[in-house]
Formats: C-alpha cells, structure tokens, sequence
C-alpha cells in the first residue's frame, strides 16, 4: 500500500499534476526526426529538406489543444470504457463503431485510432495535389497522432494514475523519463514499408498499448515502496497553486523496471510514421516529391543527409549532437507560410508550456530494462471500473496483422 499524504498537507496544497499531452514535446519532435530518417530514398530528399520545420511542426497538434475544443479526443481512446473485451466489442470501421457506441460516445472517449486514418487520406490527396504546404502539416499532424498512439497512458480513462493515487504518471513515463535517458535508447529505428491495412496497423499498436498498461501501474506502486512522500515527490507553486511531481530520484528509480518499455515504443513510433507517410505517397502514383522543391539538393545537403543517415543506423545521433530535439528552439514560420519554395528553416519553434491532458488516458503492463518484444511479453491489464482486477493478456505479435512484404 503506498503512503499518503497526510489529511492536513491534503487540507493545505492545491495538487494540479504536472502533465504533457503527449510524448513530451522531446518525444515527438525525436519520433518526427527518426521517421524522416526511415523514409525510403525517393521521399527523403524532399522530408530531408524540411526536416527543422517537420520537428516543428510535430508538437501543433499539442498547441492547439488549448484554443481548439474538439482536438483533445484526436489525441488518445479509453479502451477500458467499453468493457473487459474492449478489442473484441469495438467495431474497428468507423461507420460501424458510430452505429453501435454513436459519435458523441466515440468522441467523448477519444478517437485516435480514426484520427491516424483520416490524416492518412488527407495526405494521400496533398501528395496527388503536389501540395507542399498540406503535405508538410499532414505529415506532422499525423505523426504526433501515431506517436501518441504508442503511449499505454493514452489507451485508458485512468490517464495520469488519477483513479489510483498516482497523479503525474503521465508526465513521468512520457516525459521525464525520456528526457532523463534519451542518451541510453536505440534510436534506429526499422526502415519504412507500405502498410497494406492502415486501419489493422493502428488498432494494433494501440492494443499493444493496451497491453503494457499492467507493468505502467504495478511497478510505479513497487518503486513507492522504497520511498516517503517527501523524497517520492517534487512541488512547485506558480500562479496561487502547488503542482506536485515525481521527484528525479523516484524517476530514475522507476525507469530502471519500465525504461526498456518506454525506449521500445519510442524506437517503434518512426518505423510506423515513415511507413503510413509511405503508404499516403504510393497511394497517390508517388509523385516525384524534387519538383515541389525551389531547387535540387546541394552536395552540402546530400552530404549532410548521408551523415544523419550513418550517424542514424549507427545509434550515434545524441552523441555526435545531431538529435534536433535537444537542441535550443528557434522561431519557425507557421505551416501557412510555407510555400513550394520555402528553403530548409532553423530547428524547433519555442515551446510553450505543457498543459494538463483534458481527456482520460491509461491502465498497467509488463516492461524490463531491456526492452521487450510484444509476442514474448505478457502483461497485466488493470481495468480503470476495477483498479484491482488484473487479468493477463498476450500481447499481439506485430506482423501477425500485417500482410507479407508490408505492415
């Protein structure tokens, strides 16, 4: 049993937890680095080209959750919701999923899943257009969108560990704890390959997701054990009110049971962005993606891409400081100011600061430091009505979905 809080400290803070609504603005502008590096050679010049903007433009989707009241739900879908068998009751067509739960449903509980499909589409037309502008905000929008998808804490109502004394896990596992470790992650990622069923592919990560919820909760109650309130949490105070965290000794603490986890999903993401980026480009006849460029590559470009590419596939991007995620932000034009002929800008637009999620999110599964492969991994699933029911589940072997010679 883990250690509260005493009723009088309760009585005197005003805990808000310390949340980022998605991988952390560090994981998604690493996802959208590494996917341009997993896309095949006749897309790359063109992504390679853009790749500061596309960084950029990876954490939008977070921006806008302020200022737009339906893009919460785009970000995340509450499985636990629709029962003990939510894969095998949730129609996975929309249409259908509509005719039986109805979209005010679908949408209170998050649509992520539907989300990655339509941005697919979208893309697919912006590529058949030869729309420079669309195809870059397309390909962020949706790489933010699968990126979230590989996060267990976006797959349950019990998002930040609210319902279970375990507010900030959301912040802690996406966030802190990547931030803390990036240096230690295999960052080279699978190459890219056409997804023959881009709504299979989805729904599958998510169940995968799912299925790490287990070890997300149980090894966080674990960890507590070894630590008193005061070492387990950090608290700031701004604007009247105390937000509490977990504290670094707590997070290093805990990544060493689930960093693997963390790691695996995060090496995961690019594979999956590049291959649906693919896919959108095959679908449309693969435009020839130079035309849209003011100019052909320089040799400095060439040269520079090359680099990137070895220092990639070599897992050396951190060291060697080429990991535009770590680098200081810099202002960047807005996607309606880029036009066919816009040249390569400089890294990441400053961040603002991370809001809490609106939406429910997560549950519990397996993870060790080394990371795991999902067809040899059982997990725990904690459903968010039952916090204490635990049920084993097998997670799904990724190629046991997806047809031969693709995803």
């Amino acid at each position: 049993m883990k250690k509260l809080l005493t009723p009088l400290l309760l009585a005197a803070l005003v805990l808000l937890p310390t949340l980022s609504p998605g991988w952390g603005f560090m994981g998604h502008r690493t996802i959208a680095q590494i996917s341009v590096y997993a896309l095949p050679k006749a897309m790359q010049p063109f992504y390679y080209h853009f790749l500061p903007r596309l960084v950029t433009l990876s954490t939008a989707p977070d921006e806008r959750r302020d200022i737009d009241p339906t893009e919460a739900p785009k970000h995340y879908i509450d499985m636990d919701h629709y029962g003990t068998d939510p894969f095998g009751a949730m129609p996975k067509a929309w249409e259908k999923a509509v005719a039986k739960y109805s979209a005010d449903t679908l949408r209170k509980y998050g649509t992520v899943p539907w989300t990655v499909i339509d941005l697919k589409d979208q893309l697919t037309q912006a590529f058949r257009d030869g729309d420079t502008t669309n195809i870059l905000k397309l390909s962020s929008d949706l790489g933010h969108y699968i990126g979230d998808a590989f996060v267990p804490l976006h797959t349950t109502q019990n998002y930040d560990g609210q319902m279970t004394n375990q507010t900030g896990l959301h912040s802690l596992w996406e966030s802190k704890l990547p931030e803390r470790h990036i240096a230690k992650y295999k960052l080279n990622s699978e190459e890219a390959k056409y997804v023959k069923d881009p709504l299979a592919a989805i729904w599958l990560t998510v169940q995968q997701s799912y299925g790490f919820l287990g070890a997300t909760f149980d090894e966080e109650e674990k960890v507590s054990l070894k630590y008193t309130p005061e070492t387990k949490y950090n608290y700031s105070h701004k604007y009247g009110t105390t937000r509490r965290s977990y504290s670094d000794a707590f997070a290093d603490s805990y990544h060493d049971i689930v960093g693997g986890q963390v790691a695996y999903r995060l090496k995961q993401a690019p594979t999956l962005v590049a291959s649906m980026w693919y896919t959108a480009w095959k679908d449309a006849g693969s435009p020839n993606l130079d035309k849209l460029l003011a100019h052909e590559p320089t040799k400095e470009e060439k040269d520079r891409l090359a680099s990137d590419l070895k220092l990639w596939k070599d897992n050396q991007l951190v060291p060697q400081q080429r990991l535009l995620a770590l680098e200081k932000p810099k202002a960047v034009a807005r996607p309606d100011q880029i036009g066919a002929a816009t040249e390569m800008s400089t890294p990441a637009a400053a961040d603002l600061e991370e809001k809490p999620q609106t939406a429910p999110a997560a549950t519990a599964a397996p993870a060790k430091t080394a990371a795991p492969t999902p067809d040899k991994v059982k997990v725990k699933v904690k459903p968010a009505a039952a916090p204490a029911t635990k049920t084993k589940v097998k997670a799904k072997k990724a190629s046991d979905d997806w047809g031969t010679g693709g995803w």
